[in-house]
This record gives C-alpha cells, structure tokens and sequence, in this order.
C-alpha cells in the first residue's frame, strides 16, 4: 500500500490529518497529484458533522497517470460527476445532471489530501499563465458567482443604471463583485458584518456599504452569497419592482417565507444558481486573466497539508478570506 496524507473531520469541529491508501483509479479515472485545494465555507457543514469520506472540493493538481493523453496536465476538478445524456446535460447543464448526484468532496472522496482519483469528465485544464495559487478560483470563486450573473443579466437594467445589493462579502460574493464590475456595473453595495470584509470589498470596487437592517432602499439585483435567512428575507423586502433577487448562498435549514406585504405587492424574480456548466470555463479562464490581481487579493494564506486543521478553524472564526492548502 502506497499512502498519503489526507484529511479527516469527526464532527463537532474536530479534524485530524491521517495516513491512508493511496487512491488507485478506476476505469475511466486517473490520479490527480493536488497541489492546492481552496477552503470553502461549505465544508463547515462537514467539519461539524463529520465525514468518513476526504472533505475538499476545489480542487486544483496535475494529472498523474503515466501513458494517457492528460499526464502532467495540470487540470482544476469539475465538482459534478454527470452523466452526459440526461436532458439536462445535453442541453449543456453539466452542474443540473438529472440522474447523478455524486459531488467531488461531498459524496466520494475530495482534495484535503496529496492525491485524489478523478473522473476525466471531471478535468478542466489550466493554462500555464494562471498560476497555483489562482488556479482553484476558477471554480466556486470565479465560476459560481459569474455563471449567477450570466443567469440573470438579461433580466437586468442596462448595467450603469443597474443598483446591485451583495449580501456577503466572502469568496463568492467578492468574486460577484469583480464578475459585476467586469460586466459594466458601477452601483454596487455591499452587505457583511465584518468591517474587515467591507473595506476589503470597497477597495476592490463596490461604492457602498449598506447598514445593518436598512430596508429603505430599493435594488434591481440582490445577490445573496450569505446563505443566511435574514439576508434572504431582507432581500425579498427590498428588490425593486422587476428586480431579481439571485440567490447563491446555502443553507441546509429550511427556510420559511413570510409573504409580507412587502413581498405580496411587486413583480420580482427569485432566482436559484447552482456552480456553473463546463462549457463556461472558458469564460470563467478569461474573468481570471482579466482581474489576476483582484482575486489574488482573496488568497490570504497558503499552508500545509499538515496544517489543515488549525487553519480550518481559523477560517471558521473568519480570520481568512481564501485560505490554500498546499500538498
């Protein structure tokens, strides 16, 4: 047996680094070295309830499987497994597979570790220019938030006179606002708790900040990264008449609608984004390219497999933006 290091969450916060075998691919899979997969606030569900499987999902290595045509590729890891005949898959939505539901780092083993075994539908290659450390923000940093936009834009007024609400001012909802910049938007507000976030975002281009329960002003797109009810209630409240509330965030709670008069009286559209679909990717590679050193600005901190666990902690409390392990 040929091991490695890898990550394991108990539950109830707690996580240890451990040896384990080595991955050995199916057919139709080849073996991904990792060289760094970014935290993700997802994982916290995990991290508190625990796993047996390895946690991780963006993903970022180089393909490690002597005598195929992608060895020494180095490829970020396409979260959905997808079974590429379903309507929905070839209709292009890859991340809405109708009849498979296995998620890299959620139901099969993820990227906290030195390696892992991908499925080669899985594989999106990077180009050289983008380097390690930017590399996994082309999946839920820079994808996930810019596929919401592409979702939503034609319901939209033209983008100078678009006023945009973020709720959120974490990964996701930071690369919203370089994805709404690139797009041409100038009114942009920002919605988090945490100062540090707020001028963070202010300095990366948003013109505003908005106060804790303000519900006086109106806003033709609310982007709701917090995945928090409260946010997803307030947004409903305050969306313009034909505005989109574009709801990102996740929550595994269930959420219970009050229909206000505030929600009652207006035409809106709710809308759900899900990751993004493969075909985008080039998209996604051109927003990275165009903005390298915004998001470079969203990785505060690269460390060790080794280390994982003190710095998982470290991100719950909020002390870290995009961390990076290193394998």
């Amino acid at each position: 047996m040929i091991s490695m290091r890898a990550a394991r969450f108990s539950g109830n916060g707690q996580a240890d680094v451990i040896r384990c075998a080595r991955p050995v691919p199916a057919d139709g899979e080849v073996l991904l070295k990792i060289r760094r997969t970014a935290l993700c606030g997802s994982d916290v569900k995990l991290w508190r309830k625990g796993t047996t499987l390895v946690p991780g999902h963006e993903i970022f290595g180089v393909v490690q499987q002597p005598g195929h045509a992608l060895h020494g590729q180095r490829c970020v890891v396409y979260i959905p497994v997808h079974c590429g005949h379903c309507g929905a898959c070839r209709a292009g939505l890859t991340q809405c597979c109708e009849t498979e539901s296995t998620l890299m780092g959620w139901n099969r083993d993820g990227g906290y570790a030195e390696y892992v075994a991908v499925p080669v539908q899985c594989l999106l290659q990077v180009p050289d220019d983008i380097d390690d450390d930017l590399a996994p923000l082309l999946l839920d940093t820079t994808g996930t938030a810019a596929h919401g936009l592409r979702l939503v834009q034609r319901l939209l007024p033209a983008p100078a006179l678009a006023r945009v609400l973020i709720t959120g001012a974490g990964p996701v909802g930071l690369g919203g606002l370089i994805a709404l910049r690139d797009a041409g938007f100038t009114d942009i507000t920002i919605a988090d708790p945490r100062e540090a976030r707020q001028q963070l975002a202010l300095s990366l281009g948003a013109s505003a900040v908005l106060p804790v329960g303000e519900l006086s002003q109106r806003f033709d797109l609310v982007l709701e990264c917090s995945g928090q009810h409260a946010a997803r209630d307030q947004a409903m409240h305050i969306v313009a008449p034909r505005g989109v509330v574009l709801w990102v965030g996740e929550n595994d709670d269930p959420w219970l609608v009050q229909e206000t008069k505030a929600v009652r009286r207006k035409d809106f559209f709710l809308v759900r984004s899900f990751y993004f679909p493969k075909a985008e990717h080039v998209l996604n590679i051109g927003l990275l390219r165009r903005h390298a050193a915004s998001y470079r600005r969203l990785v505060d901190q690269v460390f060790d497999v080794d280390e994982l666990p003190a710095e998982f902690a470290r991100f719950v409390r909020g002390e870290r933006i995009k961390p990076l392990m290193k394998a």
